[in-house]
């Protein structure tokens, strides 16, 4: 009869060839497994080592990229838009790299009569309704929403209303009075829905620069990013307008105004305007348009005609 000690001898005895077997295998399998290991470790840090002096050398030449453009506009752009009235329409989403698109028309000789902040109020579709009455409300004399469109979207209505005051009338209208388009500025600007540099905006410009930046991702994006449009839609029916973005895809301006074969015959666009390279380019884009009254798509990315517009004469 198998009795309880039997089975105490027969568990340690199972336990013990377990452990033994466990220790001669180690033994048997350590050097092989260990210097396999090693090699593995080793490559992975070799390789690592390089990718971290690829990714330095990319930085290098990126940085080399950007001198070498920074240097080629100071004899690229001096006197290129000498006495061109020029505004300078920054979006929410282009804010970080309006400052460099601004110091390269300026560079080119361009006179700023004014930038213009939009803020995140002004695309936010909750403030439709708000938008449509201020237009109303911030009409003045010689600046009247007689002709401004009236189908009820508040961004297009008021962008109108904008274009209106900060760029050029067409022939045979009256030109607007500058107390009127600074009390219309100054509408918006106490309703948070716009800032201007200093506060002051000299007079109308002949052309606009529209800064703009990536497509929104917020639960609303597809109307803001429709409302982006039609900012760009009123001034481009006042004036030379060129769109400087940041990349063209995921429904951006610059891609929208892309893959549009109406708007892309009357506005410019540079897709890397975030760089130094793309805001020089911004500058040639706007010479093009006001000086063979042409439109142009600029930059590296999707649906780019080229690098740059030809230089000028």
């Amino acid at each position: 009869m198998i009795n309880f000690r039997y089975h105490v001898v027969s568990l340690t005895a199972v336990f013990l060839a377990l452990a033994i077997g466990l220790v001669v295998g180690t033994a048997a399998l350590n050097g092989p497994v260990a210097d396999s290991l090693k090699e593995q470790v080793t490559g992975l840090r070799k390789a690592n080592q390089q990718m971290r002096e690829t990714v330095n050398d990319m930085e290098k030449q990126l940085g080399l990229e950007e001198e070498f453009a920074e240097e080629m506009s100071q004899v690229v752009l001096p006197g290129t838009l000498t006495g061109r009235r020029v505004l300078v329409l920054s979006l929410p989403n282009g804010r970080d790299h309006t400052e460099g698109v601004l110091k390269k028309l300026q560079l080119a000789g361009a006179t700023i009569t004014g930038r213009v902040d939009l803020q995140d109020k002004f695309v936010n579709p909750d403030n439709n309704t708000n938008l449509l009455e201020l237009a109303v409300t911030a009409a003045r004399p010689t600046a009247q929403t007689t002709g401004l469109p009236g189908n009820g979207h508040g961004v297009e209505t008021s962008s109108a209303l904008l274009a209106s005051v900060l760029l050029d009338r067409s022939q045979g209208t009256a030109p607007v009075s500058d107390a009127d388009r600074r009390a219309v500025l100054a509408a918006y600007n106490n309703a948070g829905y716009l800032t201007t540099d200093d506060n002051k905006v000299t007079g109308s410009a002949e052309a606009v620069i529209v800064v703009s930046g990536q497509p929104y991702v917020d639960k609303d994006s597809a109307k803001r990013d429709e409302s982006v449009v039609k900012i760009a839609e009123q001034f481009d029916r006042t004036g030379s307008i060129v769109v400087g973005g940041n990349g063209s895809a995921g429904g951006n301006l610059v891609a929208v105004v892309r893959g549009d074969p109406v708007l892309s015959q009357t506005i410019s666009t540079v897709d890397n305007a975030n760089t130094v390279q793309g805001q020089v380019v911004t500058s040639l884009a706007l010479v093009q348009q006001l000086t063979e009254k042409k439109a142009g798509q600029y930059g590296v990315g999707d649906n780019a005609a080229s690098l740059l517009p030809r230089l000028p004469q």
